[in-house]
């Protein structure tokens, strides 16, 4: 520690390993959830369940390290976003079965196809909630009161669960009219950016990054975290397959002419 007020490298360091075997596992155990149902879709919901689990076990190891105040903050700010996810993520997928990207994935798989979904899909996955999770595990140790920038960051999430939970409402309640099958929803939050889901997660990483900046130690060892998740989301499995994936349907190329990609914005 650098003084009374400098981040304890020694303690988040030494604590790493527990947020790893958290993240760990919960993938584990949903590895042997999808052998016994037979679908690997199951590891969707866990993605969340993965981050809030994280945050828990963080926010326990760094008892009397932390900030008390900033420790809740940030372990409720994403046990809130994770489980939140999960439920709408298990809802969405109830009666279906496979999911086409891990049904395709599979079919193609060398050797045993289990095997290869815990190498290719869950321990990966794992590995990344561990490193994506990296604001939410440092932000836990910074010693002293939060600042404005965690004020700021609160309010940045704030806004991006906003998007994320009434995008995914409004969705839901379009695809559960019959009226709506084979159309393209562009109404509500839809009407501003086309993934108002993937622009809410984007704030959401950043404004969980925003509370570590209290201190340069942690913002310097965290902000790989929200650059991974504005890579996937934007350029990775998000934004870009989806957009893949309903090119062809009727009137998205329309929609796509006049709504915005991502950041929210009047149509065009």
């Amino acid at each position: 520690m650098n003084g009374s007020h400098g981040f304890p490298w020694e303690a988040f360091t030494a604590n790493l390993g527990w947020a790893a075997a958290a993240a760990l596992g919960v993938m584990l155990v949903t590895f042997l959830v999808a052998l016994r149902v037979g679908v690997h879709r199951v590891v969707d919901v866990a993605w969340g369940i993965g981050f809030a689990a994280v945050a828990a076990v963080t926010c326990v190891a760094s008892a009397g390290t932390g900030d008390p105040g900033r420790r809740a903050l940030v372990t409720a700010l994403t046990v809130l976003w994770g489980l939140r996810l999960a439920l709408h993520i298990a809802r969405r997928g109830r009666g279906h079965g496979e999911d086409p990207r891990y049904r395709k994935m599979l079919s193609r798989a060398p050797g045993n196809p289990d095997l290869y979904a815990l190498r290719m899909v869950y321990l990966l996955q794992g590995a990344l909630v561990w490193l994506v999770s990296l604001p939410v595990q440092a932000a836990q140790y910074v010693p002293g009161p939060m600042t404005a920038a965690a004020v700021a960051g609160a309010a940045l999430w704030a806004v991006g669960f906003l998007f994320e939970a009434v995008g995914d409402a409004q969705l839901a309640r379009f695809k559960a009219d019959p009226a709506n099958k084979g159309r393209i929803m562009e109404s509500g939050l839809w009407r501003y950016t086309r993934h108002p889901n993937y622009f809410g997660d984007f704030c959401v990483w950043w404004g969980l990054f925003l509370i570590t900046c209290d201190s340069a130690e942690a913002a310097a060892v965290s902000v790989v975290s929200p650059l991974v998740m504005s890579v996937l989301l934007i350029r990775g499995s998000g934004k870009r397959l989806l957009e893949q994936h309903m090119a062809g349907r009727p009137g998205y190329a329309a929609y796509v002419a006049r709504t915005s990609g991502f950041f929210p914005l009047p149509p065009r």
